[in-house]
């Protein structure tokens, strides 16, 4: 789902609610004005590289706003077909930094429309997954035999009744596809290559190293097991944990903030202002509905983006008006699409512009932050020899949504990053200094109580495979050279306890939140 896609507009006029259906056209879900709750129940040897040697192999940023981007090529980047060449920046560091821990948010893999476009055929997808059939994966056939032993693991029980693959040979709304499997098989193979020579999570792992959840819906919950049966270098279901988040904001307890609801209204009207102001938009849509001989507003309340993205991710011609005879009639073209597309772009230019999708983000996303925050500090302060000895949560996986991780971005302060894709990851590094190292040595002989405020510990943002640390509103100012390759975590832990409530205009989340 997507937290810009479409979303459902309330206006009360004289008493008279009027509902007015409008996708904003950020690809194809809907924005909730709250947090969406599921329904119950249901290299180098040693990884190390030096600071000259990062360079950008792909654009995870916007084109500047001089360029005119190209609306089909930018979609094509969006499905992320799985490319056996791909390589990851995760797991390098300048040398003798020691990794502590790693926390990752992975968007589930490519998926079937949750829309269908009226008065055409569904895109034929099987949803079945076969060694025979591509994309394919080394660790294909394995999975599949591994994930029918599911049984072993522990889940929560809101999770035991959702299908550990998925298995419809006409797909259902939704549903993972093959393809989005291997994208996560891939995406946890890089990443085990990655962090092997750092022995991040050793062969003899323990449960309380690994911390895994999920929303209710399946696609993320297989979208997690692929990833971890790409990652883990053994993958042992009697030690593995599936905890289950009811909240796409993976907000916990933490869910309730009106506030956050208010910015997120204000967005939706400036969303649909600028649709609305739109003239080529509306011709097409036009178009189109008279291509497939039904009302233009039938189609809007359809979404037709959802289900074209999908034709253009599995080379699928686009498609066509079904008549009574059984023939095709006239087709959607990639013209339309590209026109629909171009409008998603001018929308998140005019997003950044007007600032209220960040605000939004910022409370949105708190309760997450606040969480990952509080673990790096917590192995900070403990240090490699409790991770060593089994300490919790050297390795977190969370398998959200673009719904979860659009306004992940946004918070950050990555607003120019592209909008995530299927099987998009990011990634949040835990670091040690050497030289932090050798002064604490010191320290401990004179018998001083260690802090983590003494600089020694650092934190690394990739995503999808490019650090964008210094890119992150948290570590923009900070000039990256050879004595300082990485960014203070004290920097984050600041950003988070506090710096960042500066875009709200308050100094906390409750007064952010609750502030009349």
């Amino acid at each position: 789902m997507l937290a810009r896609n479409g979303f459902l507009l309330l206006v009360v006029v004289s008493g008279t609610v009027l509902t007015i259906v409008s996708f904003s056209l950020q690809f194809f879900s809907e924005i909730t004005t709250t947090p969406v709750v599921e329904e119950k129940p249901l290299q180098a040897a040693n990884g190390a590289v030096g600071v000259s040697q990062v360079k950008s192999r792909k654009r995870i940023f916007q084109v500047p706003q001089t360029q005119k981007p190209n609306p089909i090529k930018e979609a094509f980047g969006y499905c992320n077909i799985p490319n056996r060449t791909e390589q990851a920046w995760e797991g390098h560091s300048p040398a003798d930094y020691t990794l502590l821990s790693v926390q990752i948010m992975i968007r589930h893999g490519d998926r079937y429309p949750l829309y269908f476009i009226p008065k055409t055929k569904r895109p034929a997808i099987n949803c079945t997954l076969s060694i025979t059939r591509n994309p394919s994966h080394p660790l294909l056939s394995a999975f599949i035999s591994h994930m029918g032993q599911g049984g072993r693991g522990h889940w929560e029980s809101s999770l035991a009744s959702v299908p550990r693959l998925p298995n419809h040979s006409a797909c259902e709304m939704g549903e993972l596809t093959q393809t989005g499997v291997v994208q996560h098989l891939r995406n946890g193979q890089l990443l085990h290559q990655a962090y092997q020579p750092h022995r991040l999570v050793p062969s003899n792992w323990s449960p309380r190293q690994v911390w895994v959840e999920t929303t209710g819906k399946s696609r993320t919950l297989q979208s997690a097991l692929a990833f971890l049966y790409g990652f883990l270098p053994e993958f042992d279901w009697k030690k593995l944990t599936v905890r289950h988040q009811w909240s796409t904001l993976f907000c916990g307890s933490a869910c309730d903030c009106p506030a956050r609801n208010r910015y997120l209204e204000e967005e939706q009207r400036r969303q649909y202002r600028l649709k609305l102001a739109d003239a080529e938009l509306d011709r097409t849509y036009a178009d189109m509905a008279r291509a497939l001989g039904i009302p233009t507003r039938n189609l809007r309340a359809a979404n037709p983006i959802d289900s074209l993205l999908c034709h253009l991710c599995h080379n699928l011609p686009f498609p066509c008006a079904s008549v009574e005879d059984g023939s095709a009639g006239e087709c959607l073209t990639t013209a339309q699409f590209a026109v629909i597309r171009r409008q998603q772009l001018d929308d998140e230019v005019d997003r950044r512009r007007a600032g209220l999708y960040r605000k939004y983000a910022i409370l949105a996303m708190y309760p997450y932050l606040n969480k990952t925050a509080a673990k790096m500090e917590r192995l900070a302060k403990a240090g490699k020899q409790a991770a060593k000895a089994g300490g919790d949560d050297v390795f977190t996986l969370s398998s959200a949504h673009d719904v979860t991780m659009a306004p992940l971005l946004s918070a950050l302060g990555l607003e120019e990053a592209r909008f995530p894709p299927f099987a998009a990851r990011l990634v949040f590094e835990l670091w040690k200094s050497p030289l932090g190292t050798q002064a604490e040595k010191k320290r401990v002989l004179r018998g001083e109580k260690l802090k983590v405020r003494n600089g020694g510990y650092f934190i690394r943002l990739l995503y999808n495979g490019e650090d964008v640390t210094f890119h992150t509103a948290f570590c923009s100012s900070i000039v990256r050279r050879a004595s300082q390759p990485l960014c203070p975590l004290k920097n984050f832990l600041s950003f988070v306890r506090k710096d960042m409530f500066v875009v709200v205009n308050a100094t906390s989340y409750q007064e952010a939140c609750f502030r009349h």
